[in-house]
């Protein structure tokens, strides 16, 4: 009942085989063997093989004619769509019953994915059952079980064949993304954006990205300043840190790098390295970034790295901006230990002076 090279010894008798697997795919001439749609013609265009051409004939039809993408399409939803087996085994099945409960076409199937069939388990009160051989290791499945795998290896072998997508920047993408930040679906803006960095980064290196205007680059900085900080928020702070670099690559002079700096610093913070931190917030600062929470970070930074006096200062300023109390007690309460005396000392003199 096994069909073990069966497509080998087809093969054999068929000429330039081998020129014919070679320009189609030979998983996807056994699929139209098993669909029944006999190739009689193709047309291959070594330079843009998608765009070849497929003549075919299914069972006694007519001719047709697809392009090569088109048809593999068609063989795999032929294959996969086609009605389940509804053959019963009963109590002494012979070999057609057995290949008709099984499915003809996963039978043939199974060895163009290199699954060898041993032993078909049958009798009392469990479902009948097939031992497979995959790779050096076997495995009972059901019969049910078997078809659901077959037909998900022929899904993704379509999907592999397919032409990858061309890249394009749809600038109309930023706001969703932004939207979908503020509702905190970060995995959303990662849905809508999170393709752009590879493109983005070859682009940047050629000379038509090098010549872009500062509204296009500002609009791209924009988007990865989105997508840095949705990979911050979802605990990804080394891809956020990768976008942002590039965001700030195609344009540190722009005022609309600020949010990137922003951002970058916060990933320092964030992962405690105060240090770096605060020359890329100093950074946003210069550039218009918002400048209470900025404050407040610097605060942090400068108070990690024992630079107190300057901690409160950039408290000061962060409350005279606006900063919530609340979010600045444990701040100032640890300024206020970390001084100790001094702390009391410097305020009276601030008061002095004001």
């Amino acid at each position: 009942m096994r069909a073990d090279g069966w497509l080998e010894q087809l093969g054999q008798g068929i000429v330039e085989f081998d020129q014919l697997c070679e320009a189609i795919g030979t998983r996807f001439v056994a699929f139209s063997f098993i669909a029944n749609e006999r190739i009689t013609a193709i047309a291959f265009d070594p330079q843009s093989p998608d765009r070849s051409t497929v003549d075919f004939v299914v069972g006694d039809g007519e001719p047709q004619q697809l392009s090569l993408s088109e048809f593999r399409e068609q063989l795999g939803a032929v294959l996969v769509n086609a009605p389940a087996p509804t053959a019963e085994l009963g109590d002494e099945p012979d070999l057609d019953t057995v290949r008709a409960h099984i499915g003809q076409r996963f039978l043939l199937l199974a060895p163009v994915f290199g699954i060898s069939l041993l032993e078909l388990h049958h009798g009392g009160d469990d479902e009948p059952s097939i031992t497979v051989e995959l790779g050096g290791t076997r495995e009972q499945l059901s019969v049910e079980s078997l078809r659901e795998i077959l037909n998900n290896a022929i899904r993704s072998e379509v999907a592999r064949a397919r032409p990858a997508a061309p890249f394009s920047i749809d600038f109309k993408k930023i706001p969703l993304a932004e939207d979908a930040n503020r509702r905190g679906d970060y995995d959303q803006t990662v849905s809508l954006l999170g393709a752009w960095p590879g493109p983005l980064s070859m682009f940047l290196r050629t000379a038509q990205g090098q010549a872009l205007g500062a509204s296009e680059r500002g609009k791209l900085m924009r988007a990865l300043c989105v997508l840095g900080e949705a990979y911050l928020c979802k605990g990804q702070s080394e891809w956020a840190e990768d976008v942002l670099r590039l965001g700030i690559q195609f344009g540190q002079e722009l005022s609309e790098s600020g949010p990137l700096f922003g951002v970058l610093g916060r990933s320092r913070v964030e992962t405690g390295r105060y240090g770096e931190a605060i020359g890329l917030l100093r950074r946003a600062l210069a550039l218009g970034g918002e400048a209470p929470e900025l404050m407040q970070m610097l605060a942090t930074c400068y108070l990690k790295r024992g630079r107190c006096v300057a901690a409160m200062a950039c408290l000061d300023e962060a409350e005279a901006l606006g900063c919530d109390e609340d979010d600045l007690t444990l701040l100032r309460s640890a300024i206020r230990e970390a001084l100790g005396p001094a702390y009391v000392g410097f305020r009276e003199l601030m008061a002095e002076v004001d």
